[in-house]
């Protein structure tokens, strides 16, 4: 089974940077990395390419115009470039664990998509990361951790068998950490490029692929990616987009009408 990692991005080239690091030091690689930028100035591509120049697996990098905030856009044209049968997704202000790869691949059922968390760590150490630009060992102790400590615990065996029964009925999703089949992703249009602005737009593909009988596995302690602070995003569209996810949930919608299918999948 291929497998392609997106990184999402936005005017965080800091931040990108360490992902990127952490991808190179990533026990299993994916056999692709494409990095969706949602209209970053040109400081992000720079980043980019410095990596591609001996980067262990190939690099891609697709820019939109910065026409404010157009995630689900930027996702689905990084899922119609991808050639791998699986899709890891992440966001570009993470660093992963060595094995953050290996353990969606080993967690990877047909007929399901996972979900992820994260551990968020607090402004200073985040700082500091992104200024040094180098990875350190993030444990369930270590300082900075500004919330979501236990997401730092790693014990694979017990994540393969909570994966199918951890939060079985929650509908919480983090868009930062999940991954999908590529079919299953193409059965459902992608994401739904009606949602604007912040928000909504992950709980929305996951209640459309569970319309289509697509099960949800939870990644819990596996899996590990750690946030990199920054000040939260205008949410003036939260409400409005969460809103929207949940009619579609309601009225069993499976495909949305504006999604994948405009870049050729």
């Amino acid at each position: 089974m291929t497998c392609s990692l997106i990184i999402s991005t936005y005017n965080r080239p800091d931040a990108l940077a360490v992902c990127l690091e952490s991808v190179r030091n990533l026990a299993v690689y994916p056999d692709e990395v494409i990095v969706g930028d949602d209209g970053s100035t040109e400081e992000t591509r720079m980043v980019v390419e410095r990596f591609q120049k001996d980067f262990p697996v190939t690099l891609k990098y697709i820019w939109q115009p910065d026409l404010g905030f157009r995630l689900a856009m930027i996702r689905n044209k990084c899922i119609a470039a991808a050639v791998g049968d699986y899709i890891i997704q992440i966001d570009g202000d993470i660093f992963l664990h060595p094995m953050f790869v290996a353990d969606h691949l080993r967690n990877a059922r047909p007929g399901h998509f996972l979900k992820g968390g994260r551990v968020q760590l607090d402004s200073c150490r985040s700082k500091q990361i992104c200024e040094s630009g180098k990875i350190p060992w993030i444990h369930f102790l270590s300082s900075g951790i500004e919330a979501k400590r236990p997401n730092a615990l790693r014990f694979s065996n017990l994540a393969v068998y909570l994966a199918p029964r951890y939060r079985k009925n929650r509908d919480n999703v983090l868009g930062c950490n999940m991954s999908f089949y590529k079919k299953d992703l193409v059965a459902v249009n992608g994401y739904d490029e009606d949602f604007s602005g912040w928000g909504g737009e992950d709980l929305d593909i996951s209640f459309r692929l569970r319309n289509a009988g697509v099960g949800k596995r939870y990644l819990k302690f596996c899996a590990l990616a750690y946030h990199l602070w920054h000040r939260e995003a205008p949410m003036d569209r939260s409400s409005a987009n969460h809103a929207m996810a949940y009619s579609h949930r309601d009225k069993s919608l499976i495909r949305c009408e504006h999604g994948l299918d405009q870049y050729s999948v």
